[in-house]
């Protein structure tokens, strides 16, 4: 929600949202506390067969996933960033077209006066 926050405000400096996404990473790995559950969360009955604990390939594959989703997320951030930048300059051209436009109808009346 701060990142959202900071980028519909119009913030985009790349070293504030590198901060933000990595307070959210501190943040999801508190949440998921060591055992790697969220707390207040309903949990699922345990399964019948106890789970084997995961095996260190398992542990590289869940920080590769956590790794990509980081990015993933870095880079909605830099699109969402982007596309306001995008709005704000369209408009602003519109606003200057539209000024130029009552500009160009004052001139064009002020001529017709003048004939």
């Amino acid at each position: 929600a701060l990142r959202l926050s900071y980028l519909r405000a119009g913030g985009h400096d790349p070293h504030i949202l590198d901060q933000l996404l990595h307070l959210q990473v501190e943040a999801t790995v508190l949440e998921k506390g060591p055992q790697g559950q969220r707390r207040g969360k309903r949990m699922a009955p345990p399964p019948a067969v106890p789970a084997e604990p995961p095996s260190a390939g398992a542990r590289g594959l869940d920080a590769a996933l956590l790794a990509v989703e980081l990015e993933n997320r870095r880079l909605e951030d830099e699109l969402l960033a982007l596309k306001v930048r995008r709005e704000r300059r369209a408009d602003a051209g519109s606003q200057a077209a539209q000024r130029q436009a009552e500009e160009l109808a004052q001139l064009q009346a002020e001529v017709g006066m003048l004939r």
